[in-house]
């Protein structure tokens, strides 16, 4: 596993793209809207690992949710694997709670599925596997 991008959940993206912007000195690559996760995305190209700013899309969905309990801010680690199934069933096996019992599209080309937060030290994990086309 390797760190592939920290996500930061924002009330305003297109502010807080200006405010990254700023202080990375160079603007997002990509905005892309995950209609399953009713979020707006934009990333940053920081080296490795990438800045995920996260907007909700909608006043349930869970990026809302996390920004009405504790405001903006980190909202998870997303660590890249090989075998997306694979490394569920290990970290399943090891007693990590994994919330969603099959990967699904994310943002960036990639299959995602969150490990939950209170087997995890309060750190929403998010695992991560590219698309190849």
């Amino acid at each position: 596993m390797k760190l592939e991008h920290i996500g930061i959940a924002v009330k305003d993206l297109e502010k807080s793209n200006e405010l990254f912007a700023a202080l990375l000195g160079k603007p997002h690559y990509k905005i892309e809207e995950v209609v399953s996760e009713k979020v707006k995305t934009s990333f940053f190209k920081t080296g490795k690992p990438k800045i995920e700013l996260l907007e909700a899309g909608s006043e349930d969905s869970a990026i809302a949710k996390f920004i009405e309990k504790r405001g903006e801010g980190i909202h998870h680690l997303a660590f890249e694997v090989k075998d997306i199934k694979k490394e569920m069933k290990r970290l399943e096996k090891l007693g990590f709670r994994i919330l969603n019992k099959e990967p699904k599209k994310g943002a960036d080309n990639k299959m995602i599925c969150f490990l939950h937060p209170k087997s995890t030290n309060g750190v929403l994990i998010e695992l991560c596997q590219t698309i190849k086309e």
